[in-house]
């Protein structure tokens, strides 16, 4: 890691007088940052930017280059969140006016001397809608004390990331986490990380970017492995995603032209996407809508998502990248518990989830057979998870080693009296920050020791593999499904592929979400 001492002229943020600071120095392409100490001996280096605020001329366009700076760059705290409505805890709030937003963290331990260390590039969830890499659960400390260099980005979400504007290219955010790797390939071995050792990795609709990125030819040779928890398995068409654009415009009261939605403030389109997301229920746009509103996806483009990721895999297209994948056994029991799903509570209700869902005649049925006595919403949980989470995970990390490629597969099992293994808690284990605030919320009150010792092999997980591709249990084949289930006292090796669940999706294909009426809008 290159540093420069204490006596190094600091003019501050962008040379224009922020406060001079003590911290270490460094120096990127586009000028000298100064980091600040974090615990253990890593330097915490904060709110650098890769690209140009996209907004004014550049809004709704591909990432630029950020324009450098003289003097020394104040990075000690997080950059601006990219627009949203969300406050989520410990997080910084997105506020109007706010347009620096394409940032990169990094924490990078103190050099031993062993020559570059393994980079885990981590790209936050959120339903694509919200979210920042200024979460605590997110920090990186912990696992660069494990002998990683750790970064993360924040990114465009919502309508600027996501939203359809014509003439201009879908998938944003993926093309700002893309931009991201490059300023990687070209600026972390100042930090004391190999760019030709980097893993992607994420949770949720950010597993579903890694899971993209795979799949792009711009991100082709940007890192070498892919680390990706409860993959969402939601991808719109072009014409959904327009249909989507068509009703925000509408709340807006804009015309869903380039013109039109360039005349809308951020702050109006987070405010018009909120009030069609609310109305999804009575008024969906694709009919899963009306039991989970998330109405931003990756579009599958044809140019910079050419294929939607199972697809990808199966053709072989990302076989030199090593992959790890997870999910949780109970993923949306914790979307239930936070109101981000509609309560099915009736078989009637079932059954036209299962229509939503596009499910094949006798799943649901299965699931019946393999819950006998459950109740009704339990039933739809269950099946909303191994729909969108769990099947898919599974199914991904088959697809990739029947196409030649390495593939690991996990499952968060932990779980204590009054508390599922459920979507998102897996995150502060994986991270080693089961003490953030909020992490009591999604892990389910205060670890104990039994968490924390499962805390320490998640981590070392993560980080052997990130090192040399092997996370400690067995790969996937084409004819054997091993997983590793993460859990207290103790893990356990299980064939996910012996699962009755396994069994109900062996042939139930995987594809894109349509309009309510049909694929043309």
């Amino acid at each position: 890691m290159e540093k420069r001492s204490r006596g190094d002229r600091a003019d501050g943020h962008g040379g224009k007088g922020a406060p001079r600071g003590h911290g270490p120095v460094l120096r990127t392409e586009n000028g000298l940052v100064r980091g600040r100490a974090a615990a253990g001996g890593v330097t915490a280096v904060l709110g650098i930017p890769y690209a140009a605020p996209p907004f004014g001329a550049r809004r709704f366009g591909e990432p630029e280059p950020p324009a450098p700076w003289d003097g020394v760059r104040d990075c000690t705290v997080f950059g601006p969140v990219a627009p949203q409505s969300a406050e989520l805890p410990g997080a910084p709030v997105w506020r109007p006016g706010d347009e620096d937003v394409l940032t990169v963290n990094v924490w990078a331990p103190e050099n031993t001397g062993t020559g570059p260390l393994p980079v885990f590039f981590w790209i936050h969830g959120g339903a694509n809608t919200f979210g920042s890499s200024a979460q605590p659960d997110f920090d990186g400390t912990a696992l660069a004390r494990a002998g990683l260099v750790v970064v993360s980005c924040n990114f465009r979400v919502g309508f600027e990331g996501f939203g359809h504007v014509p003439g201009h290219p879908d998938n944003r955010a993926l093309l700002d986490q893309a931009a991201a790797l490059r300023w990687v390939r070209d600026n972390i071995a100042a930090f004391g990380g190999d760019p030709g050792n980097v893993t992607v990795a994420g949770h949720s609709s950010g597993a579903g970017a890694v899971l993209c990125l795979m799949a792009m030819e711009r991100a082709r040779g940007l890192f070498r492995r892919a680390a990706a928890h409860s993959v969402p398995s939601a991808f719109h068409s072009v014409a959904l995603a327009a249909a989507v654009t068509g009703r925000i415009a509408a709340v807006a009261q804009v015309a869903p032209t380039a013109e039109g939605l360039r005349s809308a403030s951020p702050g109006a389109l987070v405010a018009a996407s909120d009030a069609v997301s609310a109305a999804c229920a009575t008024d969906p746009v694709a009919a899963v809508h009306a039991f989970e509103s998330v109405i931003f996806q990756p579009v599958v483009d044809g140019e910079v998502l050419p294929a939607d990721p199972l697809r990808a895999l199966a053709s072989g297209a990302a076989r030199d990248i090593d992959l790890l994948l997870c999910h949780a056994e109970e993923e949306y029991w914790f979307l239930h518990t936070v109101g981000a799903v509609r309560e099915v509570t009736t078989e009637a209700e079932l059954g036209e989830l299962a229509r939503a869902l596009d499910l094949p005649d006798g799943l649901v049925e299965g699931y019946g057979a393999v819950m006998p006595g459950a109740p009704v919403l339990d039933r739809a949980l269950a099946v909303l998870g191994d729909a969108k989470f769990g099947a898919y995970t599974t199914r991904l990390a088959e697809i990739h080693a029947r196409a030649g490629g390495r593939a690991h597969l996990a499952r968060f099992a932990r779980a204590r009296p009054g508390v599922r293994p459920w979507h998102t808690a897996d995150v502060p284990f994986a991270f080693g920050n089961l003490d953030a605030p909020g992490a009591d919320f999604l892990v389910g009150g205060a670890p104990d020791e039994a968490d924390r010792a499962l805390s320490r092999r998640m981590l070392r997980a993560w980080a052997d593999f990130a090192a040399g591709g092997d996370p400690g249990w067995p790969p996937v084949t084409a004819t054997t499904t091993p997983a590793r289930a993460w859990a207290v006292p103790d893990d356990r090796l299980v064939d996910a592929a012996a699962s009755p669940v396994h069994g109900l999706w062996r042939s139930v294909p995987f594809g894109l979400l349509r309009p309510l009426r049909g694929a043309d809008v």
